[in-house]
């Protein structure tokens, strides 16, 4: 039997974790294409085997060329371009991206011969919240409403096109649901990033007494990958780690370089009160305040979720927070970000 070529089909490709899904790909030899924006300055950084197309999510017809596949291929589609915002107001140009655009690559799948599957990149942040203690699995349940905040709104929308594309339309097609993402390669210098700066540089006098959930962004990418080889057509996969304090988290940081440990951390209530402070002072001034009320919403959550399914079916595993933590520093110092 003739084996078939095999293409990756990647959205979000230049993005923190697209990128390092694209660079395993091609360190394995795979056959991969990236869809990107028009000019987008990140295309410097993909792998030069890498065939990029350009256009938007939510303009289906710009997608067309990515998803014509040579006589005798087929290919796994991974979708995970969207807009991430930490703005809590509604957006009608997140909902047209990420759940617009998540609509026109589920059309483009069925019409597609030869998809093997879709894997879509969702977010913990679509998995409502349960109380602490308890650990948070996968759901079939995406509603909106019961998600605080656009994006995370945005992408339970998303997410239940794409289960309901499974049950009702026959698309072939898994959910992942990545927690916090850390680890070397964030060439946007997301919020992560710059928190890790001002810890080592010893601008945080104060920390926060609290958890989040991090994962490092290249088991998340081995994981994706996984997902499209492994995963079951309509099922949801979450991609998570173990909560790490703030504290924890400061402490291998500075112990990492060297440097002054951050001694006090304020409670979660109390800091509430001194966020909002900022953000009335920011508001007048003109300008973004450091912290904002609806961070410490998202961090205040029950931030512990069960990975065990994923671990069982995809083979997803994570490495130490240490080791993340050390490998991110020396990426950083590297890009001389410090």
């Amino acid at each position: 039997m003739q084996r078939h070529q095999l293409f990756y089909l990647i959205t979000g490709a230049v993005g923190y974790l697209g990128l390092t899904v694209t660079k395993q790909l091609v360190s394995r030899g795979a056959m991969v294409r990236a869809f990107i924006l028009p000019n987008d300055p990140a295309r410097m950084y993909l792998p030069a085997e890498v065939e990029v197309f350009e256009g938007d999510l939510t303009d289906r017809e710009s997608m067309r060329a990515f998803f014509t596949l040579p006589d005798g291929t087929e290919a796994y589609v991974l979708h995970i371009a969207g807009i991430v915002t930490a703005n809590p107001e509604w957006s009608q140009r997140v909902i047209d991206v990420n759940v617009g655009g998540t609509k026109n690559i589920i059309d483009l799948c069925l019409a597609t011969p030869g998809i093997r599957r879709m894997v879509y990149c969702s977010s913990t942040g679509a998995i409502p919240d349960q109380p602490k203690g308890t650990a948070i699995k996968e759901t079939d349940c995406f509603d909106p409403s019961l998600v605080p905040g656009c994006y995370s709104q945005s992408k339970a929308m998303a997410t239940r096109e794409v289960l309901d594309a499974c049950r009702e339309r026959g698309l072939r097609a898994c959910v992942v649901h990545p927690s916090g993402i850390l680890g070397p390669g964030d060439y946007a210098r997301g919020e992560l990033t710059q928190t890790l700066v001002r810890i080592i540089r010893g601008e945080l006098p104060v920390g926060l007494d609290c958890d989040f959930n991090l994962c490092d962004v290249r088991d998340l990418a081995e994981g994706l990958i996984n997902a499209a080889e492994r995963g079951r057509d309509g099922e949801c996969y979450i991609l998570a780690n173990k909560p790490v304090t703030f504290k924890q988290f400061s402490d291998m940081a500075i112990g990492a370089v060297g440097g002054k440990k951050i001694r006090l951390f304020l409670p979660l209530p109390v800091a509430m009160v001194g966020v909002k402070l900022m953000e009335r002072l920011a508001k007048i001034r003109g300008k973004k305040p450091v912290l904002t009320s609806f961070y410490l919403v998202n961090v205040a959550r029950n931030n512990h979720f069960d990975a065990a399914k994923a671990q069982t079916e995809l083979g997803y595993h994570t490495r130490p927070y240490s080791q993340t933590i050390d490998d991110h520093i020396q990426w950083m110092q590297a890009e001389g970000i410090l």
